[in-house]
């Protein structure tokens, strides 16, 4: 049976992951803070015939994502969903910074660096990291540091972990409509655009999944003719929440 983690489970992008993946014959390691969450969330899976198991973790704390791997046991799946976000000027306080460079991008590189082995010993794995297309164009500040970030370690493991059966995919979302975009305006497409993008990444491994795709548009725009994104996010970055 195979184990796959989800960090990031209680709620949004990594509870819909969750429920999706937690069909019959699949184990599902669910981590998050909110324990009670994590237990609809577990108590939903089985009540669908699936299996679960609730681990409620704080990411940002090296200690814990030990144990969450040990209690997982086994990782044939691992995928890096926690997030947290701030404001994008570049005067947040210290404290919120941290927070985001210590969930957003060292409990990735932090849970990589545990399962790794597990999954070499094996000779098989998936890794899938949900960064932002705000690691693509640059407006959100710190958040946009780590995600910027994680796309360059999500290529280095990739490269790193060639020829041993393990697959690494960097999974880029616009703004989806999850707890963490609930203040914006608009229309969002919703969390389970990015689960259709994680099961395709889980069936055949690829470098970068940009979901929704008129994403990519933006993006190409930004990395061809950079002044033109200077001009249009002038004096908008510390006010885009």
């Amino acid at each position: 049976m195979p184990v796959v983690i989800i960090t990031g489970a209680s709620s949004g992008i990594g509870r819909a992951t969750a429920l999706r993946l937690g069909r019959p014959g699949t184990t599902v390691v669910l981590a998050a803070r909110r324990a009670a969450e994590l237990a609809e969330v577990a108590a939903e899976i089985e009540g669908n015939g699936g299996t679960a198991l609730p681990v409620p973790t704080d990411v940002g704390d090296p200690a814990q994502i030990t144990a969450l791997v040990e209690k997982a046991g086994t990782v044939d799946v691992l995928i890096n969903n926690a997030g947290v976000g701030g404001s994008p000027s570049v005067l947040t306080d210290d404290a919120t910074v941290t927070a985001m460079v210590n969930v957003n991008l060292l409990a990735p590189i932090r849970l990589m660096r545990a399962v790794v082995p597990l999954m070499k010993a094996a000779g098989s794995g998936s890794i899938v990291n949900i960064g932002s297309v705000a690691g693509e164009i640059g407006i959100s500040g710190a958040y946009s540091a780590t995600k910027f970030a994680l796309r360059g370690m999500t290529d280095s493991v990739r490269r790193e972990l060639a020829g041993t059966g393990i697959g690494v995919t960097l999974i880029e979302p616009g703004h989806i409509a999850t707890d963490l975009t609930a203040h914006r305006k608009g229309r969002m497409a919703g969390p389970e655009v990015v689960v259709d993008a994680v099961e395709r990444a889980l069936r055949r491994p690829r470098r970068r999944i940009v979901v929704p795709f008129r994403y990519r548009l933006a993006m190409a725009a930004a990395s061809t003719l950079p002044q033109l994104a200077d001009r249009a996010y002038a004096g908008k970055a510390a006010s885009t929440r």
